[in-house]
């Protein structure tokens, strides 16, 4: 439990695990893989969001997809259209 507190990869007992945490935090190439990988995360996350939000508009049904579409920009009006069935499908 201790390697994986440590903030420095010199400070770890295992040196395997130290190898690969020094890789992801301190070479470029693994550094740049985790700085991928948490946009990635990110996006994902912006983007259930999103469609969360807009699901919730979508059972209101007091907003027309294309308005929904103007204050949930990260949703096509297609992909609000699909929204709008899986949640017409549901009630």
């Amino acid at each position: 439990m201790h390697d994986f507190s440590c903030a420095n990869p010199d400070d770890m007992n295992y040196d395997v695990l130290a190898q690969k945490a020094r890789y992801f935090k301190q070479e470029q190439e693994g550094v740049s893989i985790m700085c991928k990988l948490l946009e990635d995360m990110r996006n994902e996350a912006a983007l259930n969001s999103a469609k969360e939000t807009a699901k919730r508009m979508i059972q209101k049904g007091k907003m027309p997809l294309e308005e929904i579409a103007d204050y949930v920009p990260a949703l096509s009006l297609d992909e609000l259209k699909q929204l709008e069935a899986e949640v017409m499908q549901m009630a």
